[in-house]
């Protein structure tokens, strides 16, 4: 249940939306109110992502398309899919929950994706690309099997969504099967990107008008009929229209996979794209409907930022409050960005090896490789929403003499699983996987949490993997997985920021850091979760125990010095923050199990079931991964 507004959140007096209880309520607006509409949207959405972060750019993009899609559609009765979810801000708001708009992110609020537990009006929670059209294929398939079928299915593709080669998959079938699928291409300059002309739109609206498309037919069928020349005549006018494409449209792609092209269209022109949208959706099969739109329209900041229209973005706004707090806790030691220290490794790394190339898949910002990409021209590779492809061209670069980095989120990673385990794993190849975004990463949801890197990767013959716990740590593992020219090497950091520590408290090379030496209990701490293991262990010191408490660095190898003094206490806890079965701790507990005396061993992780979107340090806490966490599990034994 989402939590209730209270005077201690923003409010908006916005006149329209607050009277928006559900799509039919769109349909009953003037063309005069939707304008007004679109502009009070823009504002909700500008103040939520403001004050809770989120993605921005492309919601402000889609406005328009969304209203337009509501007021030709009878959503759940029709079936509306985002691809990527990030794109339905709108959507959420159009379908009931703008009045809980401004919890979006937040720890029990609305989430940042569409979530079927959330509303009807949601099919799917998705947070990978490329898979709307899948979706699309098989609701439609089975819908079809209703002779009195009248539902509809509406796949919203775009913002970068058809680099993926999983949407060419689905468009293959979808062209192949004949489904009825409305298929809006949704250009916001991060796909297709084709001229705009008055005729080409006039073309385009021509050619999936319902009257212009049936009298087609029947002339394509008496012309065929004529005895002799109907093949020639019907030949001639095939390569007529192609022509004709060829000077005013984009390339006839779709229509060679089966799939009926139409547009571009202007994506902020609500009444032109209601037409094109009820043509589209009247005829057999599946159409495409190309819109163009402007990435961050009426934002000016999101306007003006070349590289990513503000896509995704941290809060920006401060939160009113009528309470002041008591009193704040400041964390005074320093600290930096996992991802920063990341660019800053891999940029010196690149100044002294000419070979080392980077790969990323449609995020060169977010994974930090967009200032190696301006360093270097020529030596980062942008493959787009394409992680399978992205493995499988670092393998051939590691055969072919270079040292490819490919950086990544945890959550995309698991799409080139089959990829990393016989391209690159069973080839021995020197590929180094840098992932970002490991662990409960907080907002984004279930989708997007990367809870089973550990889990997949560790299960990898040949793989090396670390789990930085610092800043510096990170840049110490990123030189030492250069080394490693024997097999792939993994590392793995959160999104959370990094501690800043000092030369004395950074290891090296596979082994472990004793970072505090005690008796009885060890504590074994994987990457970020060693803060929690030292607060542990200081509250454990109170009370009479002293625990030693390692950083474990890398998780596989495991450092067989560490095992060997983790044999020698009565109790040993582990802790990380990724999947507890066949993770980190299992894998140490049955090296403990080997020993002529075994000490008692807890695993503390995460269990198998999905994780909400929230604060991350919450979500961590509910399920005892911190120091209360850790020193509850040891007085239950001591």
């Amino acid at each position: 249940m989402l939590r209730p507004v209270t005077n201690r959140q923003i409010r908006w007096a916005l006149v329209l939306l607050d009277q928006i209880h559900q799509p039919a309520d769109v349909r009953r607006l003037s063309s005069s109110q939707l304008d007004d509409l679109c502009a009070e949207l823009r504002e909700r959405i500008i103040e939520a992502v403001g004050v809770q972060g989120g993605h921005l750019g492309s919601n402000l993009g889609i406005v328009e398309l969304t209203v337009a899609l509501h007021r030709t559609f009878d959503s759940p009765h029709d079936v509306l899919l985002y691809d990527t979810g990030h794109q339905a801000y709108v959507h959420k708001m159009l379908t009931g929950r703008a009045n809980d708009f401004d919890s979006l992110r937040t720890t029990a609020g609305l989430s940042g994706y569409p979530a079927r537990s959330e509303s009807e009006h949601d099919w799917v929670e998705n947070s990978h690309a490329s898979t709307a059209l899948s979706y699309a294929h098989g609701l439609a398939t089975a819908f079809g099997t209703n002779p009195a079928n009248t539902r509809k299915v509406v796949a919203v593709i775009g913002d970068g969504s058809m680099t993926g080669g999983m949407a060419f998959e689905g468009l293959n079938n979808l062209g192949h099967a004949n489904s009825n699928v409305t298929i809006v291409l949704n250009d916001n300059g991060r796909s297709y990107a084709p001229t705009v002309s008055r005729l080409g739109e006039s073309l385009a609206r021509l050619r999936v008008n319902p009257k212009f498309v049936r009298q087609q037919n029947r002339l394509e069928r008496a012309i065929a009929d004529v005895p002799l020349v109907g093949r020639e005549v019907e030949r001639a006018i095939d390569a007529a229209k192609a022509a004709v494409r060829e000077m005013w449209e984009p390339t006839s792609f779709f229509e060679n996979l089966g799939v009926r092209y139409t547009g571009p269209f202007d994506g902020h022109d609500i009444a032109g794209l209601e037409e094109a949208l009820r043509n589209a959706a009247d005829l057999d099969g599946p159409v495409v409907v190309h819109v163009t739109t402007q990435k961050g329209r009426g934002y000016a900041p999101a306007e003006n930022d070349p590289v990513k229209k503000m896509h995704d973005t941290g809060p920006f706004r401060s939160v009113p409050s009528d309470t002041t707090p008591a009193s704040v806790v400041v964390d005074a030691a320093p600290r930096g960005k996992y991802t920063t220290a990341f660019t800053e490794a891999l940029l010196k790394a690149g100044e002294r090896m000419p070979e080392l190339v980077a790969l990323t898949a449609a995020m060169p910002d977010s994974t930090g490789v967009l200032p190696f990409a301006e360093r270097f021209p020529g030596r980062c590779i942008d493959v787009g929403i394409a992680e399978q492809h992205a493995v499988t061209a670092a393998a051939g670069m590691a055969m072919g003499g270079l040292r490819p980095v490919v950086a990544v989120y945890s959550s995309f990673l698991t799409r080139a699983l089959d990829q990393i385990m016989l391209d690159v794993g069973l080839h021995e190849l020197p590929v180094v996987f840098c992932i970002d975004r490991a662990g409960v990463t907080g907002p984004d949801g279930p989708s997007a949490h990367g809870v089973a890197d550990m889990v997949y990767l560790t299960k990898v013959p040949g793989m090396t993997m670390f789990a930085p716990s610092s800043y510096e740590e990170l840049q110490v593992m990123f030189d030492d997985a250069l080394e490693i020219t024997t097999g792939p090497v993994a590392i793995r950091w959160p999104r959370t920021s990094a501690p800043v520590v000092g030369e004395h408290q950074v290891g090296s090379g596979l082994s472990a850091r004793r970072v505090v030496a005690g008796e009885r209990v060890c504590i074994l701490a994987v990457g970020k979760m060693v803060e929690a293991a030292l607060a542990a262990a200081n509250e454990l010191r109170i009370n009479g125990i002293n625990a030693t408490v390692y950083d474990v660095r890398c998780v596989k190898p495991l450092d067989p010095e560490m095992i060997a003094v983790a044999a020698r206490h009565d109790l040993v806890v582990t802790i990380e923050d990724g999947l507890r079965a066949g993770g980190v701790g299992f894998a140490i507990a049955d090296l403990l199990s080997e020993g002529d005396v075994a000490p008692r061993v807890r695993v503390l992780g995460l269990d198998d079931s999905y994780v909400p979107h929230g604060d991350p340090d919450e979500l961590l806490a509910q399920r005892g991964l911190d120091a209360a966490g850790i020193v509850a599990e040891v007085r239950k034994f001591t």
